[in-house]
């Protein structure tokens, strides 16, 4: 009898490890995906410069990474000289996981630069980090 009670509380331990497991990867796995569709009427520049840099190969794929955004921009710029009156722009952007080395790069105005990166962060700002995020210019 008491062997078959420890077998059961070892099974029961098992199947409940089992399913913590299998539902935290399955939640990792299926992080949240949303679409921002970012209007090129309002900022020709940097929709201009994210569509070139998906056809570079850069990935319309964000996940949101807050924590990782200055080490990614600093990444990302490192080498590419400033230019008076111009911004320099990154897709993917800092704020993204897949930001950082390797970026597309592009010079584009401040107001467009800028006015862009505001409005991407209200976009998200009710996402959180690990969510993934499909960009597309419109």
């Amino acid at each position: 009898m008491k062997k078959k009670t420890i077998y059961l509380f070892i099974v029961a331990v098992l199947v409940i490890a089992g399913f913590y497991v299998y539902q935290t990867t399955l939640s990792q796995n299926t992080s949240t995906q949303v679409t921002l569709v970012v209007p090129s009427e309002r900022f020709p520049e940097t929709a201009a410069h994210i569509k070139a840099a998906e056809e570079h190969g850069e990935s319309r794929i964000c996940t949101i990474n807050r924590k990782g955004a200055e080490a990614n921009r600093k990444e990302s710029l490192k080498g590419v000289p400033t230019k008076k009156g111009y911004d320099r722009d990154e897709f993917p952007m800092a704020m993204c996981a897949e930001g950082g080395k390797g970026a597309d790069i592009q010079y584009v105005t401040p107001s467009d630069n800028r006015g862009a990166g505001s409005w991407i962060a209200n976009q998200l700002e009710k996402y959180e980090d690990g969510t993934k995020v499909l960009i597309i210019v419109k």
